[in-house]
C-alpha cells in the first residue's frame, strides 16, 4: 500500500492523478505495467479519460465497472465508494494490484 499527495494549479485540478499516481507507484516500488485495474474519480468523464491518456493507462483497465457517472457519486463518501468498487473489481476479475484516485 502506498499513498501520494501532490498539488497543482486550480485551472488543471482534474489532472491531479497525472502527478499523484506515479509518486504513489514509485513509493510502492511498482510501475504502471504492474497495475491490473485503475479506479480514477470521475466527477466529469474528461477528467478520468484525460488522466488515463496522459498516464498511458489502457481503457480496459480503467473504471472497469463504470466510474462515478455510471455507478454513483455519493455526497461525502466518494472515496469509500471508489475503494469498495476497486476491491470488488479486483476480486471479480481475479486481479492483484489496483490503484485508486479519490477526489
Amino acid at each position: 500500500m502506498s499513498t501520494a499527495v501532490t498539488g497543482l494549479s486550480p485551472e488543471i485540478m482534474g489532472l491531479g492523478p497525472v502527478d499523484a499516481i506515479p509518486v504513489a507507484l514509485r513509493n510502492a516500488g511498482l510501475g504502471l505495467d504492474d497495475i491490473d485495474l485503475f479506479e480514477i474519480n470521475e466527477a466529469f468523464a474528461v477528467q478520468s479519460l484525460g488522466s488515463a491518456q496522459q498516464l498511458g493507462i489502457p481503457r480496459e483497465k480503467l473504471n472497469v465497472n463504470g466510474g462515478a457517472i455510471a455507478v454513483s457519486h455519493p455526497f461525502g463518501m466518494t472515496g469509500a465508494r471508489i475503494t469498495a468498487t476497486l476491491i470488488n473489481s479486483l476480486q471479480w476479475h481475479d486481479k492483484q494490484f489496483g490503484v485508486e484516485q479519490p477526489p
